[in-house]
């Protein structure tokens, strides 16, 4: 019964992280890498679909961002694509590869991106503490049922805090390391 709780706030806690994980991929630092596209997606025959499933994407250099499409007819699409997303490139095409070069980030742009990660991770703070609720919850109604005794509930939610504590440290040496590589030159 504990065990259970105890594995599906585990996995529901990765979860979490691997959101955190996702949302600072897509926002981007000075240099270029594959996953800034990842949020952007094509019309491809009807049915939007994400860029890297209709084009190979690769770093060409610390600034610069290749996309070459599978088919011809896609070029203009991914263009477009690429410029009316939120991500500020602006992509130049030559033949069927299409460059998208990486501007450079001026201090007030950085420091907007620190904070929309700071945003992020505290998101995913409170998305962790609310699986710790949920738990602890899930644990006081075993006690109200008499399916556990006291001692264990009191173990089983300082299991359940451990947890939280990993972690939320977990989170916080994310962040560390993306304000790190924002604050890059």
């Amino acid at each position: 019964m504990i065990d259970d709780i105890k594995k599906d706030a585990e996995s529901r806690m990765k979860k979490s992280l691997e959101a955190l994980h996702g949302n600072f991929n897509k926002i981007r630092t000075g240099r270029a890498h594959s996953s800034i596209l990842d949020s952007v997606t094509v019309e491809y025959y009807g049915s939007q679909v994400p860029l890297n499933q209709v084009a190979n994407i690769n770093t060409e250099d610390a600034r610069t961002l290749s996309v070459v499409p599978w088919e011809q007819s896609m070029v203009p699409k991914i263009e477009k694509a690429i410029m009316t997303s939120d991500l500020g490139l602006n992509p130049s095409t030559a033949g069927t590869n299409i460059r998208v070069p990486m501007p450079m980030l001026t201090e007030e742009t950085r420091k907007g991106y620190i904070k929309q990660a700071r945003s992020e991770a505290e998101h995913a703070r409170v998305a962790i503490r609310n699986v710790r609720r949920d738990a602890n919850g899930d644990i006081k109604a075993l006690l109200k049922e008499k399916e556990i005794s006291e001692d264990e509930q009191h173990q089983a939610e300082d299991a359940i805090q451990k947890l939280t504590d990993k972690y939320i440290g977990e989170i916080d040496k994310l962040l560390e390391a993306k304000e790190r590589d924002l604050m890059q030159v």
